[in-house]
């Protein structure tokens, strides 16, 4: 049974709950990492830690304090190396009409959406009927469309030609390093142009934007671990100066990275 629904195969979850919408709350969540879909919408807020969320071929970062809405019936996979991960997962059986709610997004969680969520959790695993509850939860669904400011910088985009993969590896294992663009196009093997060409057809980015995106999320698994300093962390995901890390950061997630050390020796 995962969020008071029950799995009925490995990737089908039947949901036998009367409710409209409720919420399941859990501390140190622990996810099958294989892909399942629900007839429900999802809106997951990470209080804790941070998730991959993989869908439609692309992986979306939830960081803290981020949320994720993913629409009833498309199929997600989560995982995460956080050391510890808390989740609030709010499930709708229906949703509005308006085109948003169609879509998966990824956004950071204003505070007055933060307040109304933890305040939410009091209905946590909660299954009986609560007119208050119900209210309150549809307050929160018809606002989210007014609360989201598309965080687009937090997913990577999975290509579906075959040869561009050795190339994606490659760049996941040696992220710490430039780019070799003729030992690139000779892992796809093809052309230095053609592999350019086609990485920005099938990826909607450039090689080069692939491996910003990849030491970001990179660097914010490092600051999670609470072990290095943000000068530390730069160094570790390639970047030759702190001020450098800094604004590549900035250009990825629209704000300044934050050290979460913490005080005392670190190895």
């Amino acid at each position: 049974m995962k969020c008071g629904m029950i799995e009925k195969t490995e990737s089908q979850f039947v949901d036998a709950i009367e409710k409209e919408a409720y919420v399941w709350l859990e501390k140190n969540w622990k996810h099958d990492d294989y892909e399942h879909t629900h007839n429900r919408a999802q809106l997951t807020f990470v209080e804790d830690g941070y998730q991959y969320f993989h869908i439609d071929q692309k992986i979306y970062l939830v960081p803290q304090h981020h949320v994720i809405w993913i629409p009833s019936g498309k199929a997600h996979k989560i995982t995460s190396e956080a050391k510890t991960v808390n989740l609030m997962v709010f499930l709708f059986k229906s949703v509005f009409e308006e085109e948003f709610y169609q879509n998966v997004h990824v956004f950071a969680v204003p505070p007055v959406l933060k307040e109304m969520l933890l305040y939410a959790s009091k209905w946590n695993q909660s299954l009986d009927e609560n007119e208050e509850q119900d209210i309150f939860f549809k307050a929160i669904l018809k606002s989210l469309p007014n609360f989201c400011k598309e965080s687009n910088g937090l997913e990577i985009p999975i290509p579906k030609d075959k040869r561009l993969i050795p190339v994606c590896n490659d760049i996941n294992s040696n992220f710490k390093y430039n780019l070799d663009i003729d030992s690139l196009a000779a892992k796809a093997q093809m052309s230095v142009r053609s592999l350019q060409r086609i990485f920005k057809n099938e990826t909607g980015i450039t090689l080069q934007k692939y491996l910003q995106l990849t030491r970001i999320l990179k660097s914010i698994e490092l600051i999670d671990t609470k072990q290095y300093t943000l000068s530390e962390v730069a160094y570790k995901v390639g970047y030759q100066s702190l001020s450098a890390f800094t604004s590549s950061y900035f250009v990825v997630m629209k704000a300044k990275p934050k050290s979460h050390k913490n005080h005392g020796f670190s190895s």
